[in-house]
């Protein structure tokens, strides 16, 4: 019997022996990995693990570098003066876009994008790189560069500055770009040449006298017909023979049935006018609300584009330059029918075809500007 006892102990002290150890191991294993593991605290909250040993690879933002030429936009938001939504970070293994100085185009891109095509239409500006270094892509283009200088915006109105807005692009087309025109006075519009990102043109919006770019310049509410919500647009570009094609129109978006502004005649009109009249084919071009109903123009050559926005063309001929005047509504329109027709030139139908349509998802969204 004793001797059964004691075997009996023996094989109890024994599997506890083994408990302790099997515990031991456990507690020795989730100590070990403890210590060799981390988890990374980067900003964009991933949890991957990364080995203490490593050099961690944090995820974080290039900052703003203010280069020569460039404007810091809607510095308030995380965008942090980027040419980006206001919510959206210039983040590590990623393009982020900027503005420049009026009369001056970005001049950095992916160069591996030839095409107007989502996502890479995306792909403008410095590339953020993993390490957080900012990547200059196109070495035979500064940072900010000339446009053709043929297109400038004047301001005829009693009411104030007057914000020329122009989207992004290569981008998210949202209208950060400032070019802010003083009461009485003029400044160039950034138009570009052929050698620009895909061939594409600038697109303006343009807002109401006293409104100022950092009210203007950004993706809008219902709250005021500015933004998004301008009631005109305007879009230029240079091509390969010195011909600049200059386009003015309604916003399609200000026509739509869900924009309280659509039964609202705007106070102020816009018009093409030309150095020399006989070097610019396609005038009289204006909008005069004073004269036209809404999406009405004042063209012989007027047509309508996508979301039934009506427009005209001017083509200012090589060596020609124009001017996209903006007035008090009834002080300076051409008079005229609403336009509607689609008599356009083909020339100038082909070279400039701007289209505005959007796309909200959450706070994101997406516009199209495209050569037709």
């Amino acid at each position: 019997m004793f001797s059964i006892q004691m075997n009996f102990q023996r094989v109890i002290f024994l599997l506890l022996s083994i408990f302790s150890v099997l515990v031991f191991a456990k507690f020795h294993l989730q100590q070990t990995v403890t210590e060799t593991v981390t988890v990374s605290d980067n900003q964009q909250g991933s949890t991957t693990p990364q080995h203490v040993h490593e050099k961690a690879k944090r995820g974080g933002t290039c900052a703003f570098p203010n280069y020569d030429g460039m404007v810091a936009v809607q510095k308030s938001g995380k965008n942090a003066g980027w040419a980006m939504h206001n919510d959206q970070e210039c983040s590590y293994g990623s393009w982020c876009p900027y503005a420049c100085e009026p009369g001056k185009l970005m001049g950095q891109w992916d160069p591996s994008v030839t095409t107007y095509s989502y996502p890479g239409s995306q792909n403008g500006g410095l590339y953020c790189d993993s390490n957080g270094n900012l990547q200059k892509m196109n070495s035979d283009k500064d940072y900010c560069y000339d446009g053709t200088g043929t297109v400038s915006a004047v301001n005829s109105c009693s009411g104030g500055d007057v914000s020329f807005c122009q989207t992004i692009l290569p981008g998210n087309e949202e209208m950060l770009i400032p070019t802010l025109v003083s009461k009485g006075s003029s400044k160039t519009l950034a138009v570009p040449g052929p050698d620009y990102w895909a061939s594409t043109a600038a697109h303006y919006y343009i807002n109401p006298p006293g409104v100022g770019v950092d009210d203007a310049c950004q993706w809008g509410s219902t709250a005021n017909p500015c933004g998004n919500w301008s009631p005109y647009v305007a879009g230029a570009n240079t091509d390969s023979n010195g011909n600049t094609f200059v386009k003015i129109g309604w916003n399609p978006i200000y026509l739509e049935t869900s924009c309280p502004f659509k039964d609202k005649k705007p106070t102020f009109g816009i018009k093409i006018t030309c150095d020399d009249k006989s070097q610019c084919d396609g005038l009289d071009c204006a909008i005069d609300p004073s004269v036209n109903d809404i999406n009405g123009v004042s063209s012989s050559q007027s047509s309508s584009g996508a979301g039934g926005g009506n427009f005209c063309v001017v083509t200012a001929k090589k060596g020609a330059k124009a001017k996209i005047e903006v007035f008090d509504a009834g002080s300076g329109g051409v008079s005229g029918s609403g336009g509607g027709s689609n008599n356009m030139q083909k020339r100038d139908e082909y070279a400039l075809g701007i289209t505005a349509t959007h796309t909200v998802t959450e706070t994101k969204w997406v516009t199209s500007t495209t050569i037709v």
